[in-house]
This record gives structure tokens, sequence and C-alpha cells, in this order.
């Protein structure tokens, strides 16, 4: 058995136990317990890493990572869409659809 430099779900680096997919045919059992102990397993095929076994645990912080993100942008988004939405910002779109040519053109050179 070998070993497969990977990412964990918590982003860590790790040393992932390897089996061929004849050996993960043959000794499920074997790849099942280290799954269970060491989180997950990659399975290859001619030397090419092909599946991962994850164990529960594994796959669950890979859900609640997935979660957390989704959370975190949810509430970016919110406070995104409420400013945009106050007296202010509605004000100044106002006056860019007003604005002409010429003051659209110096507003973005005096932007950059």
């Amino acid at each position: 058995m070998t070993a497969l430099h990977l990412r964990n779900p918590l982003g860590n680096d790790v040393d992932v136990p390897e089996f061929s997919a004849t050996e993960a045919k043959n000794s499920f059992g074997r790849v099942l317990d280290t799954a269970f102990s060491q989180g997950m397993v990659a399975i290859t095929k001619r030397d090419r890493p092909t599946a991962v076994v994850l164990s529960l645990d594994a796959y669950q912080a890979l859900l609640d990572a997935r979660d957390q993100a989704l959370g975190s942008l949810s509430h970016e988004f919110d406070a995104l869409l409420q400013h945009m939405q106050s007296p202010a910002s509605r004000q100044g779109m106002m006056d860019a659809f007003d604005a002409s040519p010429d003051a659209l053109g110096q507003a973005a050179l005096n932007a950059s």
C-alpha cells in the first residue's frame, strides 16, 4: 500500500492511503477499515488515482465546509444588496443614468 498526497476536507495536506482497483475489489474490508481509521483512501487504476473512499466523518466534514462557505456568501450578498438599496446608492444610480456621455467619461477618469 502506498500513499497519495492530497488535502483533507479541512484543507490540510495529508498522505492518503492508496489501493489499486484490483486490491480494492479483492480486499474491500481492508480498504474500508483504512478509510474508517484514516478518513479517506485513494483507489488507483493503472497507477493513476481514479476514486476516493471517504469515511462518513470525512464526508460530513465536506458537507459542513460547503454549507459554511455558502452561508458566508449569503451574508455577504445580503449586506451588498442592502447597501445597494440605500437612498444614497439609489440617487447615485439615478444620477448615472441621467448623466451625459462627457460626464460619465470624466467620472471614469476620476475613478482611476
